[in-house]
C-alpha cells in the first residue's frame, strides 16, 4: 500500500475508505512520550480522523539518535533491531518528529547487516499526510497568527520544505497543511530555514552559542507577530521555549500536529 496516492481532489468518503485499508504503526519518540505526551495523542486522534486502522506497539523504545549524535553509533543498533521487529509488518511508520523519523530512514540501514524494512515505511506526520495521504481538510480550527520553524532534519532529510542553499522554487509542506485551518493566519520568519541551536548533543556541547542561535531565531518567529510557533519536531520547539522562558518572550510553543487536530 506504500504506493497508494490520494489526490486532493478526491472525495472525503473515498480517502477513508481507502485509508481503512493502510495498517499504520505509530511511533512516539522517547522525549515526546515523556515531555510532550499530548503531542502523541494528537497525531493518534488526527490518524484515526482519516479513518486509518492505527496501533502503538507498547514495546517500542528510544530509536537511538541520542547515542549515535553523541558518536556511539553502534550502541544503537538493539534498538534499530527492536524497531524493526515491532514495525516492519505495518504499511506506514508514521512518527510526530522529523528528527527521529530522518534518523530510522536515513541511518538504520547503514546500522544492519541485513535489509531494514522498517526505514522505507517510516513517514514524518507532516509528510505522511501531505505526500501519502494527500489530504485536502484538515479538522483544527485555530484563529491565532502561528509562525511556522522548519527543523533542519525536515528540511534537508525528509524534505517537508525547500532548503534555500538549493535555489529551487519554494515550497513548505508544513504551510501547505496549516493553511487548511480554519482561522489561522500562517507566517514564515526571514532566514526561514536557519537552526534554532539546538541540534541534539550541539545543544549540551556548546550550550553559549546554541543559546544566541535560539535567541536569533525566535527574535525572526517574533518579527512575525506571531502569538505562537509551530513546527513538526517538539525538540527545536522545547530548545526555543526554554530561552523563550527565561527571557520572558511573549509567545508560545506548540507542535504541528497539535493545531491540525485541534478541532477533535
Amino acid at each position: 500500500m506504500s504506493g497508494t496516492c490520494f489526490h486532493a481532489s478526491s472525495p472525503t468518503w473515498k480517502l477513508k475508505y481507502l485509508a481503512k485499508k493502510m495498517k499504520i504503526g505509530l511511533f512516539v519518540p522517547c522525549y515526546v512520550d515523556a515531555l510532550y505526551p499530548e503531542v502523541g495523542v494528537a497525531t493518534y486522534k488526527l490518524l484515526k480522523h482519516y479513518g486509518l486502522e492505527v496501533e502503538y506497539p507498547e514495546k517500542q523504545t528510544c530509536c537511538g539518535q541520542p547515542m549515535a549524535n553523541a558518536g556511539f553509533e553502534e550502541m544503537t543498533l538493539p534498538l534499530a533491531e527492536k524497531f524493526e521487529t515491532l514495525f516492519k509488518d505495518y504499511d506506514h511508520i508514521v512518527a510526530p518528529s522529523a528528527s527521529c523519523a530522518s534518523y530510522v530512514k536515513a541511518y538504520y540501514p547503514h546500522l544492519m547487516h541485513h535489509e531494514c524494512v522498517s526505514s522505507g515505511k517510516i513517514t514524518d506526520l507532516v509528510e505522511f499526510l501531505h505526500d501519502v495521504l494527500r489530504v485536502d481538510h484538515v479538522p483544527g480550527k485555530f484563529p491565532h497568527v502561528v509562525s511556522v520553524h522548519n527543523s533542519c532534519h525536515g528540511v534537508r532529510e525528509l524534505g517537508l520544505s525547500s532548503p534555500s542553499e538549493l535555489r529551487i522554487p519554494p515550497f513548505n509542506k508544513i504551510v501547505d497543511l496549516l493553511s487548511l485551518v480554519e482561522g489561522i493566519t500562517v507566517k514564515e520568519p526571514e532566514r526561514k530555514d536557519e537552526c534554532c541551536g539546538f541540534g541534539g548533543m550541539f545543544s549540551v556541547e556548546e550550550p553559549n552559542v546554541s543559546v544566541r542561535m535560539g535567541e536569533d531565531k525566535i527574535a525572526r518567529h517574533m518579527a512575525t507577530g506571531a502569538e505562537y510557533i509551530t513546527g513538526p519536531d517538539s525538540s527545536c520547539l522545547m530548545h526555543m521555549q526554554g530561552i523563550a522562558r527565561r527571557e520572558k518572550t511573549p509567545v508560545k510553543f506548540i507542535h504541528v500536529a497539535q493545531i491540525l487536530a485541534a478541532g477533535l
